[in-house]
C-alpha cells in the first residue's frame, strides 16, 4: 500500500520528466521575426497608401507613406539591436521598400498633378520606382556600403517622404504656384528628376548611427542632429517633415560637392570627417 506522500513524490517526478522532454522539443522563436514584422508593416502601409490614393484620399495616402518610413526605421533599429540581420531580412526589406517608397509615391505624384501630362506624366511618375529599384539592388550587392557610416546615394525612404512632405505642405496652397506657366508641375517635375538622380548617384548621405557606446562617442554631432530632426517632425508635423528632409538632402548635396571639389582639385587624401 502506498501512502499519499509517496504518491505525491511519484507525481512530481513524472511532472519534472515531462517538463524536461517538452523543453527539449520546444523551438525558440527566430530573432528575425521581430524586424520582419516591422518590415511587413512597412509593406502593409505602402499597400494601404496605394488603395487610399486610388480612392482619392491623397492626404491619408501621403501620411501612410510616412508611417511606412517609420516602420522601415524601426525594422533596421530592431535588427541591429537584436543582432538579427539576415539575407532574408534584406531581401524582404527591399521588396517592401519598392512598393512603399517607389510605387506608392509614384502613384501619389501622378494623382496629384502629373495626370494632366498624359505620356510625360506617366514617365515622370515611374522615375521613383525605377530609380528606387536600382538604388536598392545596388545597396544589396554592395557589401561595403552596409559597413560604412553613410549611404551612397539618397535612400529610397528619404525620397518618398520628401515627396509626401511636399504634398502635405502644399496640397491646399496651390495658389502659390499660379504664377508659373504649368502651375504646381513647374516645381514638381524638377523635384522628381532631382530626387531620382540623387538615388542613383554616389553622393554621401547621413546614416543614422547605432546606439551602442562606440557609435555614440564617434558620432555625437550626427546623433544630436537626428534628435533635432525628430523633435522638429514631432512638433511641426508635415512642415517639420519638409524642413527636415530638405536640410537632409541639401546637406548631402553640399558635402558631395565639397568632396568632389577636394578630390578633383585638392589633395588626393581628403578628410573623411566631411562625410561624417
Amino acid at each position: 500500500m502506498k501512502y499519499p506522500i509517496q504518491k505525491w513524490k511519484r507525481f512530481r517526478r513524472r511532472r519534472k520528466r515531462k517538463k524536461k522532454k517538452s523543453g527539449r522539443s520546444k523551438k525558440q522563436i527566430p530573432r528575425t521575426v521581430i524586424p520582419s514584422f516591422f518590415t511587413l508593416m512597412n509593406l502593409f502601409c505602402g499597400f494601404l497608401a496605394i488603395i487610399s490614393i486610388a480612392e482619392g484620399r491623397l492626404f491619408f495616402g501621403a501620411w501612410l507613406i510616412v508611417f511606412a518610413g517609420l516602420f522601415d526605421a524601426l525594422d533596421g533599429f530592431m535588427a541591429r539591436l537584436s543582432n538579427a540581420t539576415s539575407q532574408f531580412g534584406i531581401e524582404l526589406d527591399s521588396i517592401s521598400d519598392v512598393v512603399s517608397f517607389g510605387v506608392a509615391p509614384g502613384f501619389l505624384l501622378y494623382s496629384f498633378g502629373l495626370a494632366n501630362l498624359p505620356f510625360v506624366g506617366i514617365i515622370l511618375s515611374a522615375l521613383p520606382p525605377l530609380c528606387g529599384a536600382v538604388r536598392l539592388a545596388r545597396y544589396n550587392v554592395d557589401v561595403q556600403e552596409s559597413r560604412e557610416d553613410f549611404f551612397k546615394g539618397l535612400p529610397i525612404p528619404g525620397q518618398a517622404i520628401m515627396i509626401s512632405a511636399f504634398y502635405l505642405t502644399f496640397y491646399n496652397q496651390l495658389e502659390l504656384f499660379e504664377g508659373f506657366e504649368y502651375g504646381i508641375n513647374a516645381v514638381l517635375i524638377p523635384l522628381i528628376v532631382l530626387l531620382s538622380f540623387l538615388m542613383v548617384s554616389t553622393i554621401p548621405f547621413d546614416k543614422m548611427p547605432s546606439f551602442d557606446k562606440k557609435s555614440v562617442k564617434k558620432h555625437k554631432v550626427k546623433l544630436s542632429l537626428f534628435i533635432v530632426y525628430g523633435i522638429l517632425i514631432l512638433f511641426f508635423q508635415e512642415v517639420g517633415l519638409m524642413i527636415v528632409f530638405s536640410v537632409f538632402i541639401i546637406k548631402g548635396i553640399l558635402v558631395g560637392a565639397y568632396l568632389f571639389w577636394k578630390e578633383a582639385f585638392g589633395d588626393d587624401e581628403f578628410l573623411e570627417e566631411g562625410i561624417n
